[in-house]
């Protein structure tokens, strides 16, 4: 039985501890938090996850919240205009329903599963020099924890790496009271709100410790009216400042939300990171080799929701990629090739992100304008969130982008 340890216990690590059960490997996952603590912790994202990536749970039996979750049955795009009005509002229906189950819920309940599938557990931190010891035990070590020293095992990729400092200020509150959108009041969508030279707010239906709510997450651009929480306010606060916001710059928005109150104490955050693309092979003092994986080594500014997902998919990749492999060694080439397997996918995913930071060429413009008046061109863009590798072939290039738009 072959032995593979994981270090981190967000989407990507424990999916695929979860799913190398199912293949008889014996698995150990190493988290700084129990169960408890991350129940008891403050929330640590935002998260929306599109058919593909729901799939990949229930192949593996880990869609624990499913049929308690809100669905998520469309997505609505609204600009703002000077005078605070909308310029362009329209929602569209995806092909199949997402879900956003908070990581604190999903986490905990996911290690509690993993243990009782007679998985190996170990809370405690991990340094550089612990993993030095450790990794000669294992026949494969995976990274999965994408934030602290570890990380730093991973060298940065300049050439798909355009960023070097956040594009975004974030900064986000889980509620509970919002009211529903008027125009579609029998089903809830994401609200993709654009305050153009100021930032985005997103509004995202979800699941969390007491049962479903809504995410109030704003994108302010660096140093203007958005980027106001470096003091960290407490989270009553916090969470006026986000509705204050709301009124001033999406009034509609703002009307939803005259009886919201925090879901819990710890419901609120706020941050930002630089994306970035790292290499994915890191190497040890003792000369072994470790593989890291989802934002260890492809991180997304979180605008087009991707995060949760990628994770999923590159779970469900490197799965694919260690089950094809037999029993040879999980040597530097291996993890390079599994690491390119993934890419394939999630190169569009990055180029897409790291185009959305930027203001919007005229042909975008034009595609978000049509789709106001031309439902297919709606219903494409939203259910590109579920596979963004579409948007190479009609979004991102402008002569593709005048082609599609003629033909709908």
């Amino acid at each position: 039985m072959r032995k593979v340890l994981i270090v981190g216990a967000g989407q990507s690590g424990l999916q695929l501890a979860l799913s190398l059960q199912d293949h008889d490997f014996d698995v150990t996952v190493m988290s700084a938090r129990t169960p408890d603590e991350i129940r008891g912790g403050r929330v640590m994202s935002t998260q929306c996850m599109f058919n593909m990536a729901l799939q990949h749970e229930r192949d593996h039996k880990l869609n624990l919240w499913e049929t308690e979750c809100v669905r998520v049955e469309g997505l609505g795009v609204s600009i703002a205009a000077p005078d605070s009005s909308r310029a362009l509002d329209w929602v569209a229906k995806l092909d199949r329903y997402a879900q956003s189950v908070d990581q604190r819920v999903k986490m905990a309940g996911w290690l509690e599963l993993f243990e009782d599938r007679g998985g190996k557990l170990i809370f405690h931190g991990v340094t550089t020099s612990d993993l030095n010891s450790l990794a000669a035990l294992y026949d494969l070590v995976v990274i999965a924890a994408g934030k602290g020293e570890l990380v730093g095992l991973f060298d940065r990729n300049p050439e798909l790496s355009p960023y070097t400092q956040p594009q975004r200020a974030l900064s986000l509150a889980y509620v509970h009271g919002l009211a529903p959108r008027p125009e579609h009041p029998d089903y809830s969508a994401v609200r993709f709100n654009i305050i153009p030279g100021v930032g985005e707010l997103f509004i995202i239906p979800a699941y969390t410790l007491s049962g479903n709510c809504d995410i109030l997450f704003f994108e302010g651009i660096p140093g203007g009216p958005l980027d106001c929480f470096d003091d960290r306010p407490g989270p009553d606060e916090h969470l006026q400042r986000i509705l204050d916001l709301i009124r001033q710059y999406l009034p509609w928005e703002f009307e939803r939300c005259r009886e919201v109150e925090l879901t819990d104490a710890r419901a609120t955050l706020a941050g930002g990171y630089t994306p970035v693309v790292r290499h994915p092979v890191g190497e040890l003092p003792s000369g072994h080799f470790v593989l890291g994986m989802a934002d260890v080594v492809v991180a997304n500014d979180p605008i087009t929701g991707q995060g949760s997902n990628n994770a999923s998919k590159c779970a469900a990749s490197y799965l694919d990629s260690i089950l094809a492999h037999g029993d040879r060694p999980f040597d530097r080439n291996w993890m390079q090739a599994a690491f390119d397997k993934y890419w394939e996918y999630a190169q569009h995913v990055t180029t897409w992100t790291n185009a959305m930071l930027q203001p919007p060429p005229p042909h975008v413009l034009e595609i978000i304008g049509a789709a106001g008046s031309k439902p297919a061109v709606a219903s494409r863009f939203a259910n590109g969130f579920e596979d963004p590798s579409d948007f190479q072939h009609w979004f991102l290039d402008p002569e593709k982008a005048a082609t599609y738009l003629a033909a709908v």
